[in-house]
């Protein structure tokens, strides 16, 4: 009756959209192809494919155990295993507000974008227009108003999202919102493939090149394949753990741990067709590296270059941007919100999900309305610890988006997933996992190598995950 309450998914196909849309972000859509282009395409992609089994699998079964396990979110799923095991309770849950800060002041910005598209295809006022892409992208990072006002849309939709519940709310929306980017996806896809000079972008994806394992460049393509993995897979985020809570027990959780994973790949893989040959065909190899300014900056130069119908693939593609950034936004946000819920029932009160909901939406919209202000840094902000990360620790920390991902997903996460592998691989053992995953006569395959992979390789390749992010925000050289 407890679980009732708190909600059940309604259907596996349900669960799975609702799954594939947390993992299904800005990771993909963003992050996967510029880390692409930047460590040697083929190369990248290899290394990534390795680690989404080793890593990817065995946490986003551990965690699936664990929620389903307890029934509880992410807090008090840990705390019900061992009081011992309470603080990665608590990390689970302070990692999504830091992570929401910051991303839904992305979402904001896509919106925005796809605003402006959609006024240039209808030729109004606020469009780009004329205005070069990098200048239109630095106005509005200057315009404090309208970044906050567009974080804050962004905040209420999802909350919108979140209030009507688990099968009501989340299951509901994403069994819509995931095919639906899948389409516009491959129209996308159609489109950049088929441009003049697409081919370079391609061969670049998928021709074999181990150029970028030379000469110890290897490390830096493992570190940053196993970050975006990591990451993109919403692992350590106490998603999967409250999503477990909601599965029914006849659902079997090493097949949706296969799944979910490769249905992540498969659509950061597409968003790279989507991003790669386009950026190689209209601006080379440069536009293609471009970082993270190849969303805002370098893909709206190809939109813009695709003559009258730029406007349209533009709105297209920033609305199914939207659609990933608020899918995993939702998931996020259905972490803290179910810690409120569960807190309530287990001192005797009636959980009420809207107040839960508000009161989430309330902090989240106050921290998102500083690094709103900031502007990636633009509109000089005071940044706390800054003169300390910038004079001691030469981190690259010089904004209030910086500084929540550096605390979330450069050390809370990491070290999140490698304290789980530990405690399931050694202390929980493999009699902890095969009594809920045989649940209903499911079978527990491939015992031995899911323990290998708890006990020895997750850790070592999350240490890895660990020491990259720390070198790459600049706390270790």
């Amino acid at each position: 009756m407890e679980k009732e309450q708190r909600g059940q998914w309604a259907s596996s196909f349900g669960f799975l959209m609702a799954a594939v849309g947390s993992a299904v972000g800005l990771g993909n859509l963003w992050g996967f192809p510029y880390k692409m282009g930047a460590n040697g395409g083929f190369a990248f992609l290899l290394v990534y494919l390795v680690l989404a089994v080793m890593v990817g699998f065995v946490v986003m079964l551990g965690e699936f155990v664990i929620g389903r396990k307890t029934g509880k979110s992410v807090w008090q799923a840990y705390s019900t295993l061992n009081k011992n095991f309470t603080f990665l309770g608590i990390m689970g849950t302070v990692v999504p507000y830091l992570i929401l800060s910051f991303y839904c002041v992305l979402g904001g910005y896509v919106m925005k974008y796809a605003v402006a598209n959609l006024g240039d295809l209808f030729g109004a006022s606020w469009g780009v227009g004329s205005t070069a892409s990098g200048d239109f992208f630095g106005g509005f990072m200057t315009n404090q108003t309208e970044g906050v006002v567009y974080a804050l849309i962004f905040i209420a939709l999802t909350a919108l999202v979140v209030v009507g519940g688990v099968s009501g709310g989340i299951e509901k929306f994403s069994k819509i919102a995931m095919p639906a980017l899948f389409v516009m996806l491959l129209i996308v896809i159609i489109r950049a493939v088929t441009l003049p000079g697409a081919g370079e972008g391609l061969e670049f994806m998928f021709k074999p090149n181990f150029e970028p394992f030379k000469d110890g460049g290897w490390a830096s393509v493992v570190t940053t394949a196993a970050g975006q993995m990591f990451f993109s897979l919403s692992l350590a985020m106490g998603i999967m753990v409250t999503f477990g809570s909601y599965l029914p027990k006849s659902e079997n959780l090493i097949k949706q741990s296969i799944i979910i994973p490769a249905a992540d790949t498969t659509v950061a893989i597409m968003a790279g067709l989507a991003v790669l040959p386009a950026a190689f065909a209209l601006g080379g190899a440069d536009a293609a590296l471009s970082g993270p300014k190849l969303l805002f900056v370098t893909l709206q130069n190809v939109f813009a270059a695709m003559g009258s119908f730029g406007p349209f693939f533009g709105f297209l593609f920033y609305l199914l941007v939207f659609i990933a950034a608020i899918t995993s936004s939702i998931s996020l946000f259905e972490v803290t919100t179910s810690v409120f819920i569960d807190r309530a029932e287990s001192k005797g009160k009636n959980p009420n999900r809207k107040k839960a909901t508000i009161i989430n939406a309330v902090v989240i919209a106050a921290l998102a309305f500083v690094v709103a202000l900031d502007g990636l840094g633009s509109n000089g902000v005071w940044v706390p610890f800054q003169s300390f990360f910038t004079e001691t620790i030469p981190v690259w920390c010089d904004c209030w988006l910086d500084l929540m991902d550096c605390i979330s997903e450069g050390i809370l996460m990491p070290v999140g997933a490698l304290c789980m592998s530990l405690i399931v691989g050694w202390k929980l053992g493999p009699k902890f996992l095969e009594d809920e995953i045989t649940q209903c006569g499911n079978k527990f395959s491939a015992e031995k190598f899911i323990m290998f992979c708890f006990r020895f390789a997750a850790p070592v390749l999350l240490l890895v995950v660990l020491y990259g992010q720390l070198v790459s925000f600049g706390i270790l050289k």
